[in-house]
C-alpha cells in the first residue's frame, strides 16, 4: 500500500529524514516510535504531501505521489493540533469528508453517530467545537479522519491528550475497528504501550533513520541496539566480553545464548530476568529504591561492584529499601546488543 524509497528531508544542514526506506502492507497497522526530533512527524507529513522530500519517492498502491496534492492521495489525516473547522459543530466536522465524497444524508447521519459513540462523545453532534476540551477536540478529529474510511489512515499522537482509561479503551476499540474495516494505518506515537497494543509492526526512529523495525514482540524481546533498549525503558545495560558461552561484565559472568559470537559487546538484562535471593546466593546488593507498578514492584539495587540494577519482583515478599539481597540473572532475559 505504501512504500518509501530513500526519502530525505533536510532543514538547513540537519537531515530530518535521512534516506528512509519503509513499506506498509495493505491492511497493516504500523506505529512509528522515537524521541522528539527523530523524524516521526516529518515522515507522516511527507506521505501526506504536506512536506516536500528533497530526495527519494513516496508510492501509494504503486503510484509515485510526486506532485500529487494532499486531497488527491486518498489518505486520512489526524495531527496533534486537531485542525477542526471552528464554524462547524461536532457533527459537521465529522461529516465533512463524507459530504465531500457524496455520501447520502441517511448514511452520513448513521456514520457520524457510530463514530461519536466510538470515540466517547455520544450526543455531542450539535456541540460547537470551541466549547470542547482539548481531549474532546482530539476525539472529534479522530472521528473525522475515520469517517471516509480512507485507504491509508495516518495518525500523529492520536490519543495523546486523553485520560489513561479512555486511551486504553480506545486502543482496543481502534484495533478492532481497523481490523473490521481493513484499514491500513501509519501512526506516530510516543506511548510505547499504545504502539505495542495497536500495531502489527513497530518502527523505532533515531536522528531521521530507522533504528529497528519488527513486530512488537520482536522489538521488545530483541532490541537491535543500546539506543533501542534504552528508549524502551531498559536500564540494565553494561559493557561485556563474551568468552566460552558467558559474558564477563561488571556484574560477574552472565549466561548468553549459545550462538553468541565471542568478543566485546553490550549486554542488556531485562528487569524480569533479575531474580532476588539471599545476599550469599547471588551478586550481593543493597536495595536503594522501590517503585510500585500495580501488579509488581521494581526495586533498584546497588551492587558492591558495578552499576545499579533494576529488578522486577512480585508484590508479596518484595524487599524494602536498605535490605541486602542477592541478584541472580536468568539466561532467557539476557540480550546481547551489537
Amino acid at each position: 500500500m505504501l512504500r518509501l524509497e530513500g526519502v530525505t528531508v533536510r532543514f538547513g544542514e540537519r537531515a530530518a529524514l535521512d534516506a528512509v526506506d519503509l513499506e506498509v502492507a495493505e491492511h497493516e497497522i504500523v506505529c512509528v516510535l522515537g524521541p522528539s526530533g527523530s523524524g516521526k512527524s516529518t515522515l507522516l507529513r511527507v506521505v501526506a504531501g504536506l512536506q516536500r522530500a528533497d530526495a527519494g519517492r513516496v508510492l501509494l498502491a504503486g503510484r509515485d505521489q510526486g506532485g500529487v496534492p494532499t486531497h488527491r492521495r486518498g489518505v486520512g489525516l489526524m495531527f496533534q493540533d486537531h485542525q477542526l473547522f471552528p464554524q462547524r459543530d461536532v457533527g459537521g466536522n465529522v461529516a465533512f469528508g463524507l459530504r465531500m465524497r457524496g455520501t447520502g444524508r441517511a448514511e452520513t447521519e448513521r456514520r457520524v453517530g457510530e463514530l461519536l459513540d466510538l470515540v466517547g462523545l455520544p450526543g455531542a453532534r450539535k456541540r460547537p467545537v470551541g466549547a470542547l476540551s482539548g481531549g474532546e477536540q482530539q476525539r472529534v478529529a479522530l472521528a473525522r479522519a475515520l469517517a471516509p474510511e480512507p485507504r491509508l489512515l495516518m495518525l500523529d499522537e492520536p490519543l495523546g491528550q486523553l485520560d489513561r482509561s479512555l486511551r486504553e479503551r480506545l486502543v482496543v476499540e481502534l484495533r478492532a475497528l481497523f481490523d473490521r474495516l481493513g484499514t491500513t494505518v501509519l501512526a506516530v506515537t510516543h506511548d510505547q504501550g499504545e504502539a505495542f497494543a495497536l500495531a502489527d509492526r513497530v518502527v523505532v526512529m533515531r536522528d531521521g533513520r530507522i533504528a529497528q523495525a519488527g513486530t512488537p514482540l520482536e522489538v521488545w524481546q530483541r532490541p537491535a541496539s543500546e539506543f533501542v533498549a534504552r528508549f524502551l525503558g531498559f536500564e540494565n545495560v553494561v559493557p561485556a566480553t563474551v568468552r566460552g558461552g558467558r559474558a564477563d561484565t561488571a556484574w560477574g559472568k552472565l549466561p548468553v545464548p549459545g550462538d553468541t559470537p565471542e568478543g566485546e559487546c553490550r549486554v542488556l538484562v531485562r528487569p524480569t530476568g533479575v531474580r532476588l535471593a539471599s545476599a550469599a546466593a547471588g551478586l550481593a546488593c543493597e536495595v536503594t529504591a522501590r517503585t510500585f507498578r500495580g501488579d509488581h514492584v521494581v526495586v533498584r539495587l546497588r551492587p558492591d561492584g558495578g552499576p545499579e540494577i533494576e529488578a522486577a519482583c512480585p508484590l508479596a515478599g518484595a524487599p524494602g529499601v536498605g535490605d541486602r539481597v542477592g541478584a541472580v540473572f536468568v539466561a532467557d532475559d539476557v540480550v546481547v546488543l551489537p
